[in-house]
């Protein structure tokens, strides 16, 4: 039943289809309009989904380049970082340096739990 409602309302501009009859309905200026206002409506949709696309395209276009500046960076950081373990690797190899930055590496820990302990006397106190 409900399929019959759906074929007569998509055929109700023909007469007689079922018969094997084919006349023009009356209605023809009627669904002139409608089918003008249904193609306005449609022009509408397709402007807004251009304009839609557009910005969707632009955002993804100044994000391609925020990612090539973020790129550029990191690649700039790891050729800093690369030059700074080189640095430390030849530190290292030494022996007489690997004591000295042994022993700045104490002082360092010991400045800190001074530093520490002295805010938290601080802190109890006031």
């Amino acid at each position: 039943m409900e399929n019959r409602a759906s074929r007569s309302s998509l055929f109700d501009g023909l007469d007689g289809l079922e018969e094997g009859r084919l006349r023009a309905s009356s209605s023809y200026p009627h669904d002139e309009r409608d089918n003008d206002e249904a193609l306005e409506n449609l022009q509408d949709r397709v402007s807004f989904l251009k304009r839609v696309t557009g910005d969707i395209h632009e955002e993804v276009e100044s994000h391609n380049r925020l990612l090539d500046k973020v790129g550029n960076k990191m690649d700039s950081a790891r050729g800093v970082m690369s030059g700074t373990i080189n640095r430390f690797k030849l530190v290292f190899e030494k022996k007489s340096n690997r004591k000295s930055c042994k022993l700045i590496a104490y002082f360092v820990l010991l400045f800190l739990v001074m530093y520490y302990l002295i805010r938290l006397l601080n802190y109890i106190k006031g």
